[in-house]
């Protein structure tokens, strides 16, 4: 249990772990203007960390976060990476440009970009758009990157973002695709999406002691950003709606929304806090170990050990650790 709560903003966090951020390396995915990553770069720039990179689409994006963390602290080196993670060219491009930048290590990787519940789409590799971003990509960065985490000599976190979303979830092994689009639902994308990341997590957390690299997924909470825009869509929405409600079996309620900085709090609380170093694995929410874990189908290892393997077969590349 940690000393934070559902109100906790991510500067509270920040500040109670200067050491956690002292002299740190960080890479955060998804940090445009505006949304939850963003927010989570300028809260530590409250603190004083080596070098942020930030890794997004559109630099035009990025770069009002970048003068807004100079602005905070002209001390930071900052430095944005290009990346389309719905690319696997591009995220190896990505991994390179970032390799080549952390002259020695990196202490913390925030994988934090999503798109959501979007029309039926695939990537240029020929997976479903929300698989293929969401958690195929930062499948793939993550691990091109483990090297130099590897190399911050015990204490390096990963933080993998994820949503209650996940629990209407389930990864269909045989069918990722949807039948090529024929029986898609949008949030049934999401959230396809969604558990693997909470699996790929789990497989994080076997593959690597926790006091080497930590990892842990997270629910920022219900924030208003640019990612929720195609729920302003009724066909959409409804769609949600009824696809939720019948997974569950309960009538589908919006969470309290909350602030930016109130959303970005549990993220770092899973990236800077030392007393949940051995809880690698779990799941957290209102910037804590969440006390109701993901349903069981999203936490077991044989399961996540599964989509590593499809994971691998999807980037052409496989990963030991």
């Amino acid at each position: 249990m940690t000393q934070f709560k559902w109100s906790s903003t991510g500067i509270d966090v920040v500040n109670a772990f200067p050491r956690s951020v002292n002299h740190k390396t960080i890479v955060i995915t998804g940090a445009s203007q505006g949304g939850i990553g963003a927010e989570t770069a300028l809260s530590l720039a409250h603190g004083n960390p080596k070098h942020i990179l930030l890794a997004g689409r559109s630099e035009d994006k990025v770069k009002p976060v970048i003068e807004e963390i100079n602005k905070i602290n002209p001390g930071i080196t900052v430095t944005f990476i290009q990346i389309d993670l719905g690319s696997q060219a591009s995220v190896r491009r990505a991994a390179a440009a970032i390799n080549n930048a952390t002259t020695s290590q990196i202490d913390i990787l925030i994988n934090n970009a999503a798109i959501m519940a979007c029309p039926y789409a695939k990537t240029e590799d020929g997976i479903e758009s929300q698989f293929g971003t969401n958690y195929i990509g930062h499948f793939l960065l993550t691990n091109l990157l483990i090297g130099k985490m590897q190399s911050a000599g015990g204490g390096a976190r990963i933080v993998n973002l994820t949503s209650t979303g996940s629990a209407a979830g389930e990864v269909n092994f045989d069918d990722i695709n949807f039948d090529d689009g024929k029986t898609y639902n949008p949030i049934a994308g999401y959230a396809q999406s969604k558990i693997a990341i909470i699996l790929f997590t789990v497989s994080l957390s076997k593959k690597f002691d926790s006091k080497q690299i930590a990892s842990f997924s997270v629910h920022p909470g219900s924030i208003t950003t640019g990612l929720q825009k195609h729920f302003q869509d009724p066909v959409v929405f409804k769609e949600i709606v009824e696809y939720v409600e019948a997974k569950i079996g309960g009538k589908f309620q919006l969470e309290e929304i909350k602030t930016l900085q109130q959303g970005c709090s549990t993220t770092l609380v899973a990236a800077l806090d030392p007393s949940i170093t051995a809880s690698s694995g779990l799941y957290l929410a209102d910037a804590d170990i969440a006390k109701e874990q993901p349903k069981p189908a999203a936490m077991d290892p044989d399961t996540a050990e599964k989509l590593w393997a499809l994971s691998e077969k999807l980037v052409g590349q496989k990963f030991v650790w």
